[in-house]
């Protein structure tokens, strides 16, 4: 079969919860390539699994992530954050890649010291890196490759194949390996385009198997779902469809 893309399980996988060792285990055990979830960093520099920087306190007081200690956030929150240090530990002995997605700049600094405290500079890479953000993580984490998440206001104010690239020229210029972008906003042309600049597509986050079929057609480079087991499914689908000497057609 024709290379498939990389099967990337986004946080919450198959129904658990977001940030949660469940999650990151039901990925592992369907084999999926690349496991992503997102990274703050609290007060005391250690970077834990968490989207949004507001936390409410037990006693419902509101209060934010990062002004709080690791210890703080752990006894006055009511709710555990995982550390990225014990995921990376699940992520090396399964021998996987973890796409970081960088939800502040605070923490570039501290997920570069851990990587390299782990020696896991090849099981890891960044997303969520604006071209600002890309050009910091290239100061403060020299050693980690990064996608950049593109500017969607580039389709607003330039014709499609010009906002592609655009988003080309940012992602060389910040020293990216690809790209990163809603699904919703790719069409054929877009991997044309990145491929002849030597980059990577990478998509998010898709849910329907008609959507996986056709990414996978036009070949971008990796799929992220919530449902790396329909993801997983569709990829065996195409393969045998191949195989045969047809294309696949089939409704998972």
């Amino acid at each position: 079969m024709n290379s498939f893309p990389l099967i990337t399980a986004h946080t919450g996988s198959m129904g658990f919860p977001d940030h949660s060792l469940e999650s990151l285990q039901a990925a592992l055990s369907l084999g999926v390539d690349i496991y992503e979830d997102d990274i703050r960093v609290t007060r005391d520099g250690i970077p834990v699994l968490a989207h949004d920087d507001e936390v409410i306190l037990t006693e419902g007081v509101q209060s934010s992530l990062e002004s709080l200690t690791w210890q703080e956030l752990a006894e006055e929150s009511g709710v555990a954050f995982p550390t990225l240090e014990h995921t990376l530990r699940h992520i090396r002995e399964a021998d996987n890649i973890m796409n970081l997605d960088i939800k502040t700049t605070l923490a570039l600094e501290p997920i570069a010291a851990l990587i390299e405290q782990l020696h896991m500079q090849e099981q890891v890479f960044l997303s969520g890196c604006s071209y600002e953000m890309a050009k910091k993580a290239a100061k403060y984490a020299p050693r980690l490759r990064r996608l950049l998440n593109v500017n969607l206001q580039h389709f607003e104010r330039l014709p499609y194949t010009e906002a592609i690239v655009q988003m080309c020229r940012e992602a060389k210029a910040a020293g990216c390996f690809g790209l990163n972008l809603p699904y919703q906003a790719v069409q054929e042309q877009c991997i044309d385009i990145a491929v002849s600049n030597g980059l990577r597509v990478y998509v998010w986050t898709v849910m329907e198997a008609d959507d996986m079929r056709r990414l996978a057609r036009w070949g971008v480079h990796s799929i992220t779902t919530r449902n790396p087991l329909l993801l997983t499914a569709v990829r065996e689908e195409m393969k045998r469809a191949e195989e045969n000497g047809f294309e696949s057609k089939a409704e998972l």
